[in-house]
């Protein structure tokens, strides 16, 4: 499995646009905070969330190719449970269907992340730090928010254990400690 360190290289060499790299550095920390949580693998998890994006600069426009392209340039880097819950994301393009926990908690994990990073532009000093959990939960609410977010995808945390309050509540802590290093 590749390090760490190796994973980052790649996410900056593919990844240009910097929120992307901060998106795929959240989605790392969350995922490795409900490995915790679950009992599972926290190198794994991490790893397949910091990578998950991998591809995102170069399907954007070809949507359908999203997590095929990434299982591609991951294959051998990372256990194929990893390179599943990428291609799982996308799973209406892909020949993978989420199952696993760790399928459903990435994709939950990148919806929640996305709806957060929505919420930031509109609080006051436009830091993460002023998003709390009441706002969050209004925002998640809100069908008129943020509507590429798709809210059933954050409630696939359900299948995973976690209720929703609590799921929201991990999210937000998680990102909150992660908002010095990456500037949210």
């Amino acid at each position: 499995m590749i390090s760490r360190e190796e994973a980052f290289i790649l996410i900056k060499k593919y990844l240009k646009d910097q929120d992307n790299v901060k998106i795929s550095v959240a989605v790392e920390s969350l995922l490795k905070e409900i490995a915790i949580k679950l009992e599972k693998d926290q190198q794994l998890w991490g790893l397949t969330g910091l990578l998950h994006n991998i591809d995102y600069e170069y399907t954007s426009g070809n949507p359908e190719k999203r997590g095929i392209l990434s299982a591609q340039m991951l294959e051998g880097l990372l256990p194929e449970t990893g390179v599943n819950a990428i291609k799982a994301i996308n799973y209406t393009h892909t020949d993978y269907i989420p199952i696993t926990s760790l399928d459903k908690a990435l994709i939950a994990s990148t919806a929640i992340i996305g709806l957060m990073f929505a919420v930031v532009p509109i609080t006051p000093n436009k830091k993460i730090t002023q998003v709390d959990f009441k706002t969050l939960i209004e925002k998640f609410n809100d069908k008129d928010f943020a509507t590429r977010f798709n809210r059933s995808r954050i409630e696939l945390c359900a299948d995973i254990g976690f209720n929703l309050e609590s799921f929201l509540k991990l999210s937000l802590d998680t990102i909150k400690e992660l908002s010095q290093k990456l500037d949210l």
